[in-house]
């Protein structure tokens, strides 16, 4: 019976390349491994300039492989949808007086909840919500519609997003 080897790793998307992580271990089952980073690639150029987890099975007789590409982590998908490339502020921009490094719209958190829904333990849809506006709470600067983000989770206790919570 043929065995199946599982290899995980987390690429760049579209530019992955057989890098020390992951090389050797495709090596050990000698495989096509220029083929397997070209499908790999082909699979995640949606996901450009984020990380996003790749599951490669193997069949270690027939060498073929399977490709399952995940979605990128919330904070990736977050710096996404708010346009930001890197959450930080300098001490330089702290004394110029700038705060944050970035707002997103609550539509887009609402988005990013659905996505990432069924790989959370959250019970409903509003409470994805709040685990992606605490994700936000995390991503240094960054706001939910202009406020800090442990204000719109008080505000989603409240009620007050349920409209567009849905």
């Amino acid at each position: 019976m043929a065995k199946i080897e599982k290899v995980e790793t987390l690429v760049e998307g579209g530019k992955a390349t057989p890098g020390p992580a992951i090389a050797p271990k495709l090596a050990l089952l000698k495989v096509n491994m220029q083929e397997i980073f070209k499908q790999i690639n082909e699979k995640t150029k949606d996901y450009a300039g984020m990380k996003v987890p790749v599951k490669i099975e193997i069949n270690t007789e027939t060498k073929k492989f399977d490709i399952t590409v995940g979605t990128p982590p919330v904070a990736s998908l977050i710096k996404k949808e708010a346009g930001i490339e890197l959450a930080k502020i300098t001490e330089e921009e702290k004394t110029a007086g700038k705060t944050t490094t970035g707002n997103i719209t609550f539509d887009k958190v609402v988005k990013i909840a659905k996505m990432k829904q069924d790989g959370f333990l959250a019970k409903d849809l509003k409470a994805a919500v709040k685990l992606v506006v605490g994700t936000c709470n995390s991503v240094t600067g960054l706001q939910v519609e202009g406020k800090r983000p442990k204000e719109v989770m008080k505000e989603i206790d409240e009620g007050k997003w349920d409209d567009l919570i849905k």
